[in-house]
């Protein structure tokens, strides 16, 4: 009994400890340190810099862009894991391996290269322009430079819970003469439904912040094309970092309730799988 007793790692008062103090050092402490600087504007400033027109049509095209960049992706995404788990077929490892490449490329050159491709002179953007379809330097070219920074994250999250996943329920589906999209619906969607929120939460947090790729493409048109992390670096460029870190603090508390409100969701998801 008392070997039964033993912990492979030490008990929950020294890890709750080390948990706290790891998390203060690395996340607490700097997030609060964006309130602190804030602070120093004083309440009619502050209010006055975070609701300045530009600064919210930042806001705008920020999480406008980041929430359709993942909605695709979390529909891609999905389609894409369901390929590379559930088929075999030549270059499929290559495939599984390219998946990681906006992982690895530096998001700069990630920017330079989709602007280049989406150009009126690029490759895929002339043929676009016979269309009348304009993708570079417009909020469009933003939505596709976040897509392609994100696919990782719902391809990553989905693939292992489908790679899991017992094939029992699904051949006892078609034995009792369910359909194809009635045993996707009812018996597998269910499942991946956790994974499937995590990767759009993870996604979605991702694109928010991103910069390196989305200068390039995007333009920075004032009130059209302008992100917020943009605004933010334009300001620290000014050297006015009490109203960065007041744009950057909204940004961090409307992403953490958007993010807390999607962990609740999950945890509801799974709850519910588990029943």
């Amino acid at each position: 009994m008392a070997s039964a007793s033993k912990r492979i790692i030490p008990g929950f008062g020294l890890s709750f400890g080390l948990t706290l103090a790891y998390l203060g050092l690395i996340v607490i402490i700097p997030m609060s340190f964006i309130a602190i600087k804030s602070s120093g504007l004083g309440w009619s400033a502050f209010w006055d810099t975070v609701l300045d027109p530009r600064i919210l049509a930042g806001y705008r095209v920020s999480f406008s862009s980041a929430l359709i960049a993942a909605l695709i992706n979390s529909v891609f995404g999905l389609i894409l894991a369901w390929a590379l788990t559930r088929y075999r077929f030549p270059g499929r490892r290559v495939i599984d391996a390219l998946i990681e490449l906006p992982f690895a490329l530096p998001t700069a050159v990630a920017g330079i290269a989709l602007t280049s491709l989406y150009s009126d002179k690029g490759w895929i953007g002339k043929e676009l322009a016979v269309f009348g379809l304009k993708v570079a330097y417009t909020e469009l070219g933003i939505i596709v430079a976040l897509t392609f920074i994100t696919i990782p994250f719902v391809v990553r999250s989905v693939q292992p819970v489908l790679e899991q996943l017992d094939g029992v329920y699904e051949e006892a589906g078609r034995i009792l003469g369910a359909s194809p999209g009635r045993i996707f619906l009812r018996i597998i969607f269910p499942e991946i439904t956790p994974a499937l929120l995590t990767g759009f939460g993870l996604a979605f947090a991702r694109a928010l912040g991103e910069y390196g790729s989305v200068i390039f493409i995007a333009g920075n048109m004032p009130f059209k094309t302008e992100i917020a992390p943009l605004l933010i670096m334009s300001k620290l460029e000014q050297f006015n970092y009490a109203e960065a870190t007041a744009v950057a603090l909204v940004m961090l508390v409307a992403s953490f309730i958007i993010m807390f409100a999607i962990n609740c969701i999950q945890a509801r998801a799974a709850a519910f799988v588990k029943e």
